[in-house]
């Protein structure tokens, strides 16, 4: 059994519990079974770190992408895009999107800018696309089917069902996190019990949103194997079926 943690961030985990090794933290995520690891960038500042780990290890893959929360920092444009996700490791375009949490839509013009570049630099390279949305669903798929985004995954899904399916209609994954795991998180169960099983990912997005039963500590990539066990129990299926579809999955989109 192999699970993929289709969305993590191991730049930015923290290795203290590994002894500082990132070996040592890959080694332990193979305990759990998860042995592939889509590391995704949020800002070209910290590029050459994502880059470098995908680099270092073969099971280790990187995106290129400014998430929609950055202010700060390289604001690129579609041929800077293009330049840096040509390299074998670079699997994806993102994570990009809108978030209307901590940014009002009347505020966001830029963010949407943003995204629409991103999307140009997923169509023109080839390479799907991690998108992130809150708080902007209803902008995030209008501009999604402006731009004729083709080939993607919508990340850390939190919506509702006509979301996932207006998603889906467009080509795109549904990947799943450690929220399914949360007490209050009962809307979100129903939504990933309906996803089709050829259309699901799972993710920790670690360092950030820790699965049950470790809530409230530091996230790990090994802890996707949570992530597709609570699947399954949703599901009603074993979490060997969620873990080779979720991987099959994964190397259709992005591989």
């Amino acid at each position: 059994m192999q699970i993929i943690d289709s969305h993590c961030h191991l730049d930015r985990v923290d290795l203290s519990a590994f002894g500082g090794s990132m070996t040592s933290l890959l080694a332990h995520a193979k305990t759990l079974s998860v042995e592939q690891f889509l590391c995704v960038c949020i800002d070209l500042e910290h590029f050459s770190e994502v880059l470098d780990l995908a680099k270092k290890h073969p099971q280790i893959y990187a995106s290129v992408g400014v998430h929609p929360c950055e202010l700060e920092g390289e604001n690129p444009s579609v041929e800077r895009l293009l330049a840096l996700a040509d390299d074998d490791k670079i699997i994806a375009i993102g994570e990009t999107g809108l978030d209307y949490f901590h940014i009002q839509k009347d505020q966001a013009d830029w963010q949407r800018q943003r995204f629409r570049r991103h999307i140009q630099a997923s169509n023109q390279s080839g390479k799907p696309l991690i998108i992130h949305t809150r708080n902007a669903k209803k902008d995030t798929l209008k501009i999604m089917q402006e731009e004729q985004a083709g080939a993607g995954v919508m990340h850390c899904f939190s919506e509702d069902w006509a979301t996932a399916q207006a998603a889906m209609e467009l080509g795109f994954y549904i990947s799943f996190s450690g929220i399914i795991t949360f007490k209050n998180a009962q809307d979100l169960r129903e939504v990933a019990k309906k996803v089709p099983l050829d259309r699901l990912l799972v993710e920790t997005d670690s360092p950030y949103l820790t699965p049950v039963p470790y809530r409230g500590k530091p996230n790990s990539p090994a802890y996707s194997y949570f992530v597709a066990e609570k699947l399954a129990q949703i599901r009603n299926t074993t979490i060997a079926e969620i873990a080779q579809a979720t991987s099959q999955n994964f190397s259709r989109l992005f591989l």
